[in-house]
């Protein structure tokens, strides 16, 4: 009887400890598992990081052997031309004679000027499709519309431009008494307003849509208006990115060749106001630069190249530290 029950204790007690033995051996094969995983997740982020390092520094080689190419292939106007070249006002090719000043002059009046333009559109479709409507039909074709203006190429702007806008351009220069011209930086400026709208309205309305809405609901309980929470709340949370489009939306008029070539008027003198033909550093080259028949020809227009180059690093440069002290403010 005794030895019965000590067999039948025996037996229970193996039993219970296969069982705790299966269990643990479960329980093992898991972790094991668990312990596979994170290290293929740390390979892979290890080996994503390395990829990334990789890419950004072959962005900074492309951007610096571009800098390179245009500094090799502008030294024989550099030796020839000196630093006069850049506050030189005259531009005859035939008698050796080059200066950038009024293609400098141009290509930053006509950035600037369109960039003053597109600011009250760009902001108003940012807050109209970020804060007033950012759900719906009409907000979708909408901003399907602004992105699209970024999509057509900048030669069908210029058709336009020289179809539609020109002549609506002339009859205001006769209505205020300018010489009715048409074609001059104004005219490029408008176009040019109309292409860099997208970019600065895409990025504002994203934005504006990131704003926490416990921010705004505080100024709403507070009995705060919509315009005061637009002002108050909405600008000043996202004003660095708004800042940013617009640093954006300048360098994409710096650089527009096309658009700005058919409608400026395509003249080597300094502009006397903002109605009249003019010139930039891109329309420039894209018009003479293969007519260029000399080598100091040539590589004054490189050089042109490379102060456009020189002037969108630095704009972008001062861009930067005014987006870091909104950061910081």
């Amino acid at each position: 009887m005794d030895r019965s029950v000590e067999n039948d204790a025996i037996t229970r007690s193996d039993l219970s400890l296969r069982v705790i033995s299966s269990a643990g051996a479960g329980q093992l094969v898991k972790a094991k598992a668990k312990t596979r995983r994170p290290f293929r997740q740390i390979r892979t982020e290890n080996v994503f990081k390395r990829t990334l390092v990789i890419m950004g520094i072959l962005m900074v080689i492309l951007v610096l052997g571009i800098l390179l190419t245009l500094v090799v292939q502008s030294l024989p106007s550099i030796k020839a031309l000196g630093p006069k070249y850049l506050w030189g006002k005259v531009w005859d090719p035939v008698q050796d004679i080059y200066g950038a000043w009024p293609f400098l002059l141009g290509t930053l009046i006509s950035s600037f000027l369109a960039l003053f333009i597109s600011i009250p559109f760009s902001i108003a479709v940012a807050i109209f499709l970020g804060e007033y409507y950012p759900k719906g039909w009409l907000p979708n074709l909408l901003k399907n519309t602004v992105e699209l203006i970024a999509a057509v190429p900048s030669v069908i702007y210029g058709f336009w431009g020289l179809a539609v806008l020109v002549p609506i351009v002339r009859n205001f220069e006769n209505k205020i008494g300018v010489q009715p011209v048409g074609v001059g930086i104004f005219s490029s400026s408008l176009i040019l307003a109309v292409m860099i709208i997208p970019y600065a309205a895409s990025l504002g309305r994203s934005m504006i849509q990131m704003v926490p809405s416990t921010l705004k609901e505080a100024a709403y309980g507070l009995g705060a208006t919509r315009w005061e929470v637009i002002r108050s709340v909405v600008l000043p949370y996202t004003k660095s990115g708004l800042f940013a489009g617009i640093l954006l939306s300048l360098g994409r008029a710096l650089g527009e060749t096309m658009a700005v070539t058919m409608v400026i008027g395509n003249t080597s003198i300094i502009p006397k106001n903002i109605f009249s033909p003019g010139n930039t550093m891109a329309s420039v080259i894209a018009n003479e630069f293969t007519e260029a028949d000399k080598a100091v020809y040539l590589s004054a227009l490189i050089e042109l190249g490379l102060v456009l180059f020189l002037v969108t690093v630095v704009i972008n440069m001062i861009g930067k530290k005014i987006i870091d002290r909104f950061t910081t403010e």
